[in-house]
């Protein structure tokens, strides 16, 4: 029984390269999206069985789009994929409602196993997976309040941050200095009591900043 795909990245390349891995499989790409707008379009004619959707995209990032299909789509299976083994990224993939989560360094055999898993069980969250998850969001934090305001730019970078940005891509957004981007972090981690970046990501998302 072949099963149909949506493939969705930024980038050309990456594309290019789902397309070579799923060639000669059950799995059948019917569609293929550059940005997240255009995913939603496109599975509202399609209608594949799956989506092999990147986290990071423009106009719609992954977890947007994912959560408008969970309500437009429902039955609709979205795997997310990403360069980055982020935490908050696989906390909120898991909360709203992805089927599974994988790295983009995933060899070929494993994002068809991933897949086969996925049609047959409808989910590929393991139990270490939901233990990563749940450690990270009961990360310790300092007796200090936690609501302590944050200035704006200090709302600004840690939203970024929490959207996976390295303190040199922040530094970029915001067209502010590598240095500077250090001590606004350090702020934040003081002000909202965590100790570090995963956390204060993880804080981020709870006070729905991200």
């Amino acid at each position: 029984m072949t099963n149909t795909v949506l493939i969705a990245d930024d980038h050309e390349l990456i594309r290019a390269g789902l397309r070579s891995m799923l060639a000669g499989t059950r799995f059948s790409i019917v569609a293929e999206a550059s940005y997240g707008a255009e995913v939603i379009q496109l599975v509202e004619v399609h209608r594949p069985d799956i989506v092999l959707m990147d986290v990071r995209m423009p106009q719609g990032d992954g977890i947007h789009v994912l959560s408008r299909l969970r309500l437009e789509q429902p039955h609709t299976l979205v795997l997310l994929i990403s360069a980055y083994d982020n935490p908050v990224y696989l906390s909120r993939a898991a909360s709203i409602g992805a089927a599974g989560f994988l790295l983009k360094s995933t060899t070929r055999d494993k994002l068809i196993d991933a897949m086969e898993t996925v049609v047959r069980d409808k989910t590929l969250w393991t139990r270490d997976d939901l233990r990563r998850v749940t450690s990270a969001m009961a990360a310790p934090r300092l007796e200090i309040d936690l609501d302590a305001p944050l200035t704006q730019r200090e709302c600004d970078v840690v939203r970024l941050l929490a959207n996976g940005k390295s303190n040199q891509e922040i530094a970029d957004s915001m067209s502010i200095s590598y240095e500077t981007v250090k001590e606004h972090v350090q702020n934040i981690l003081r002000k909202i009591g965590v100790s570090n970046r995963t956390q204060a990501a993880l804080w981020a998302v709870r006070k729905n900043l991200a």
